[in-house]
């Protein structure tokens, strides 16, 4: 039987994970995110309620209830206008609880909110990993694995063994040779992994908003796919008419000013797949945002051919993400669109108009379980 507080626990850590998943889609539109703590723990805000108490105040200064005075009589200080003390607030007090959440945690949250599949896995299992289980009984071990209920086994057969045991007064007494412990073993196993690689726009026309949107659609991105992946690889390009690979602070951060050669990302994604990400062992993700500008119809030809010939095939699925930007034109996805149709399981479309779009943006590209 379980313990009261862990009971009281147990329940309060359901009521958050559902006060979160109630309020999932303000904080994602608010650009809010979980702040990582370490140990794949996240930080959560969460508005904190005041339990109502008495306070109790200075006899001496009277009230309601103290002092002489008849029947009828006014309460003084009732009715006169008094002068408050201090400026009024412009806003009701706000009180946060920093709640800590796992990853499985906070990805559960997000897939039952957005009803996501569990993926299904493309690439052979072919990360190796050793655990140890305490699969089996050793004679040997610190007392904290120390197994009582064999432990008693082994004492009352030596006991009846012996015929010292008596029924009616079954006292069992375990001795040092009678302890078992729980023993564990190493287990090699094989994982599937994975690798997501970002491609973004960073010419004039996608401003600090879209990277915003962006920012905040790649945190939820990797967290569900974390928990769908023991080993996951994150690689970020950036491009206007030249691509480059940056890490994730500079991914955010660059802004150019430039033209877009959109096929610039492509070869740059091709040449990494093609180095470090053997597809028939590798789970792939690339996904490119963009505000759909692309410098010429001949260069978007060309980024066709690109995804048709290399990146598709080696790709669990391919995701393009147009941040809607008042500088562009958004061609390119008419022009994915013209030339997949809606038949092309292999790349996912999805317009984002502003941040309350990201998490219908999310649903589109993880709701094929790919």
């Amino acid at each position: 039987m379980s313990h009261p507080i862990k009971k009281d626990f147990a329940r309060f850590r359901k009521i958050v994970k559902g006060k979160i998943r109630d309020n999932l889609r303000k904080y994602v539109s608010n650009g809010e995110m979980p702040v990582p703590k370490g140990d794949g723990v996240y930080k959560v805000p969460m508005p904190s309620i005041d339990t109502p108490r008495f306070k109790f105040g200075d006899r001496q200064q009277g009230g309601v209830g103290q002092g002489d005075g008849q029947s009828g009589e006014p309460v003084d200080g009732q009715g006169e206008e008094q002068p408050g003390q201090g400026e009024a607030g412009e806003g009701e007090g706000n009180k946060e609880l920093e709640v800590e959440l796992s990853i499985e945690e906070l990805a559960s949250i997000l897939g039952d909110e957005l009803a996501l599949p569990n993926i299904e896995p493309k690439g052979k299992k072919t990360l190796q990993s050793t655990t140890n289980r305490y699969s089996s009984i050793g004679t040997v071990g610190p007392d904290s694995l120390k197994h009582f209920k064999r432990s008693y086994k082994e004492a009352l057969k030596r006991q009846i063994a012996s015929g010292v045991y008596d029924d009616k007064n079954p006292i069992i007494v375990p001795t040092k040779s009678d302890m078992r412990y729980r023993s564990s073993s190493q287990v090699v196993e094989f994982e599937n992994s994975a690798v997501v690689i970002y491609m973004m726009d960073v010419s004039g026309s996608m401003g600090d908003e879209q990277k915003e949107i962006v920012r905040t659609e790649s945190f939820w991105i990797n967290l569900w796919l974390k928990s769908q992946y023991k080993d996951i690889e994150i690689r970020y390009i950036i491009h206007d008419a030249t691509a480059k690979e940056v890490d994730e602070d500079t991914f955010f951060r660059t802004r150019e000013s430039g033209g877009t050669l959109i096929s610039s990302a492509f070869k740059l994604c091709r040449e990494i797949i093609e180095s470090d990400y053997n597809p028939s062992e590798w789970n792939i993700y690339p996904f490119h945002f963009s505000d759909g500008d692309n410098w010429s119809t001949d260069d978007t030809k060309l980024c066709l051919n690109i995804l048709d010939q290399d990146i598709l095939p080696a790709s669990n699925v391919f995701c393009y993400g147009q941040v809607e930007s008042r500088y562009g034109s958004g061609q390119f996805y008419k022009d994915l669109s013209a030339h997949y149709g809606e038949e092309e399981d292999a790349i996912i479309l999805s317009k984002i108009k502003n941040k309350e779009a990201i998490l219908d943006s999310i649903k589109e590209f993880l709701g094929k379980g790919k």
